[in-house]
């Protein structure tokens, strides 16, 4: 058998070498594959790396990024080449052809990117270890080069000039091209500018000083500036600075980050973080466009930039401050009808009516009223410089308004007189919300018969052959594994890439012999522990048969190892040790949402937000992933709550992995759930859906609200037992909805321990939210999408 083995490795190594690619190079009629994992070019010093990198579900940009600190999905990206046209995770490639272009292809189809090169010598393209990706010819002419199209980032050496230009993020977590921009103006002046959607106003250098005045000089033509590698930056305007590690040989990049500022890092001794040598905003809210119009920008030390709205304005898109606020009121243009109140230490940059020394502050606001378009006005008493006085400037639009405590200057915002008093400062600060849903590409993919056959017979001996491979390997586990039981497994089990497998020995040390034990369950038992690196864990230590523990354990790893979710548990690592099967979870400070239900620490607006980011967290589960995932025992046991009080959906030992196809037809043979919480599709052997979880969240909600557990069990047959279980919370808040006044049943079903503190629409949501949810007829009941669009209406009619 050693023959036909060896035979057979051979020919798995030589497809893996046509499939995939590990060098600093890629050939002429050579391709790098999204589907390959290693289909990648490494420079040669092992610094950085390109090819495909995921930046959303399902979505991938083909960059360059550094190797260090180590990363996985979440790169340190320099560069990207369709940043704003993401291609599919399958059959999407980057080729160099024979002709000596580079064509990047989605999903085989369709090209969203392709250099303007042609050669009729034999071509090659490289990864230099300066992060510069070159496409020579075989005489060494450069014919395309990264470093001559940057995105948001520059490198040491890397010339930028007046052709070339940095764009920053969108946002955090959007690759796509933002509205900040760095680039040489024509007056031959580095410059930032804010290119909105609906404006645009250069911020760097200061809008307020003369080129000269700023230390620029607008006499040359040359418009170069480049970043050396120990830390000195110099441009031919004149602008010049030097990191605050200047002169150590260290690796750096200049970025222009989404927020709009310039900073350089430099990567700290061993390569564990990026830390910020040089920055040219100390304070955030110089920059123009972050918080959008009729909003101010104010600074906090050590915290940031928070955005708020002006008194009577409220915020027009709450997933992003960029569209800024609009008013809540209708102003008109009669002087009898409108007032002001004072905003100290603020200020609106441009768009001034006029300057008027030496006003009033009763002049200034008799001018504004008479200006219909007047939305209030800057006042001004300057007595550091000649001239001495007072200056009045109205404005007719309210953008990158500021506040600082030591700004000498008010404004006075023009509102309605009928409701003045109702505009109080402090002005209302909003926070963002993530959007609960991923928007599609609007991107079709026609079928195509493959037409080679080289690559049939190449795809079809691969097969073949992995699958004898798979064969013969799982054997050689199987044979070890008889004969060695008390040997690690480990190496049999699927490892899930991003995660740590962690040694039994040291998740013993870290939790001092499994003593401090916070939770259990019928799957097993939760301690806490400290890692070696410090971090504060849970534990999890399956507990079941040998057979069910097998399960249960490639069950969670396999679900939790695909979710990346605010409101979904974080799992960072799992042991494989013979008959021991652990996961290790992030720790969550507040226990569970039944703990907290019983310690009575949870407030009215608590309860609210546990609600919806609970069901944030399902939607995204049953919607959202790759693959559709139903959890199946959804109860307070199994959402905790962490230092925020924010909830996260835990314990997948139950879950189910489905095809997105599947989801509407799907059947399990085995119940799964808690008494209490489980739909009727369980008891009555119906087709399992996602909406088994709507119902679980629907009683979840119930016991929310009035504080009452629904696990009570009438007495009488085992039948009825089953059926009155999952009911009697449900037909108690019905009843009490019938036979109370519409003024009274809240106060009758309200958890007591909330002491009558509660809103009452945010309660006639949730109520109504619940009982949707827990329709016996599945079809009848909403989707958690649909669930989380209901929360977060607030007061509209369901």
């Amino acid at each position: 058998m050693a023959t036909p083995f060896i035979i057979l490795l051979l020919s798995l190594v030589l497809c893996c070498t046509y499939l995939s690619h590990s060098s600093d190079n890629l050939n002429a009629g050579s391709s790098l594959s999204v589907e390959t994992i290693g289909d990648v070019l490494i420079s040669r010093d092992g610094t950085f790396s390109s090819g495909f990198h995921p930046i959303g579900q399902n979505a991938h940009c083909f960059a360059i990024w550094f190797n260090k600190p180590s990363c996985s999905d979440n790169c340190t990206v320099v560069w990207m080449a369709n940043r704003d046209h993401p291609v599919n995770g399958r059959q999407s490639k980057l080729s160099l052809t024979k002709t000596g272009k580079l064509i990047l292809t989605d999903a085989r189809h369709i090209v969203v990117w392709e250099t303007a090169t042609a050669s009729l010598s034999p071509t090659y393209l490289k990864l230099y270890d300066s992060g510069n990706l070159v496409l020579h010819d075989m005489e060494g002419v450069t014919l395309w080069q990264s470093f001559d199209s940057p995105t948001d980032t520059l490198l040491p050496l890397q010339q930028f000039n007046k052709d070339t230009k940095l764009v920053s993020y969108r946002s955090q977590m959007n690759y796509s091209s933002g509205f900040f921009i760095l680039y040489f103006d024509t007056d031959n002046v580095l410059c930032l500018v804010h290119k909105g959607p609906e404006i645009s106003s250069v911020y760097w250098p200061s809008p307020w000083l003369l080129r000269w005045e700023a230390g620029r000089s607008t006499y040359n033509d040359s418009r170069i500036a480049v970043l050396d590698p120990l830390g000195n930056f110099s441009s031919t305007d004149d602008f010049t600075f030097k990191s605050a590690d200047y002169g150590s040989k260290i690796q750096r990049r200049l970025k222009l980050d989404f927020d709009g500022n310039i900073r350089l890092y430099s990567l700290s001794e061993g390569g564990e973080k990026w830390v910020v040598s040089w920055q040219a905003f100390s304070k955030a809210c110089l920059v123009h466009g972050r918080c959008g119009p009729n909003s101010l920008c104010t600074y906090v030390p050590n915290y940031g930039k928070i955005c708020s709205c002006l008194p009577g304005y409220k915020m027009k898109n709450h997933t992003d401050w960029t569209f800024g606020c609009e008013p809540e009121f209708d102003l008109s243009c009669n002087e009898s009808e409108a007032g002001f109140i004072k905003l100290r230490h603020s200020e609106f940059y441009g768009y001034d009516y006029g300057l008027f020394p030496n006003y009033t502050i009763d002049q200034c606001k008799n001018l504004c009223l008479k200006i219909c378009n007047c939305k209030g006005f800057q006042f001004r008493f300057v007595k550091a410089h000649l001239p001495y006085g007072t200056y009045c400037y109205p404005k007719t639009q309210l953008r990158d308004g500021y506040r600082e405590p030591n700004y000498s200057s008010d404004f006075y915002l023009k509102l309605p007189k009928a409701n003045l008093s109702s505009f109080n400062e402090p002005v209302q600060e909003y926070k963002l919300e993530c959007p609960a849903r991923v928007e599609q590409l609007d991107r079709t993919y026609p079928k195509s018969p493959e037409n080679s056959a080289l690559k049939f017979v190449l795809w079809s001996a691969c097969v073949v052959g992995g699958i004898e491979f798979l064969i013969i390997f799982l054997a050689w586990c199987f044979l070890i594994r008889t004969h060695h039981n008390s040997r690690p497994a480990g190496g049999c089990h699927l490892a899930a890439r991003s995660f740590r497998n962690f040694n039994y020995a040291e998740l013993e040390k870290a939790t001092n012999g499994f003593k401090k034990e916070i939770g259990r369950g019928a799957g097993g038992i939760v301690y806490k522990g400290k890692l070696s690196d410090d971090r504060v864990a849970a534990v999890k230590r399956l507990i079941l048969d040998a057979n069910q523990v097998e399960a249960e354990f490639l069950a969670e790893v396999n679900t939790i190892g695909k979710l990346n979710h605010m409101n979904v548990i974080d799992l960072w690592g799992y042991c494989a040790e013979g008959k021991h099967k652990l996961l290790v979870y992030e720790y969550m400070e507040h226990g569970s949402l039944a703990e907290n239900l019983s310690s009575k620490t949870l407030d009215w607006k608590r309860r609210y937000e546990i609600a919806v980011g609970t069901a944030r967290g399902l939607a995204y589960l049953h919607e959202e992933c790759l693959e559709w995932v139903l959890h199946c025992d959804i109860k307070p046991q199994n959402i905790l709550i962490n230092s925020n009080y924010q909830p996260k959906v835990s314990d997948f030992g139950l879950s189910w992995l489905l095809n997105r196809g599947d989801v509407k037809h799907s059947k399990i043979s085995k119940i799964r759930g808690t008494r209490g919480y489980m739909a009727p599709e369980w008891v009555f052997n119906m087709p399992i859906t996602s909406k088994v979880d709507v119902y679980s969240y629907g009683i979840v909600l119930l016991e929310l609200v009035t504080g009452r557990s629904p696990s009570m069990v009438v007495h009488g047959t085992k039948g009825q037992e089953e059926e009155e279980q999952g009911t009697l919370l449900v037909k108690w808040v019905k009843e009490q909805m019938m036979i109370q006044s519409p003024e009274t049943w809240m106060g009758v079903i309200i958890d007591p321990t909330l002491d009558g503190k509660y809103d009452e629409d945010e309660m006639l949501i949730l109520v109504s939210v619940a009982l949707k949810c827990v329709e016996n007829d599945k079809d009848a009941r909403p989707t958690m999408g649909q669930v989380v669009q209901m929360l977060l209406r607030h007061g509209e009619n369901l």
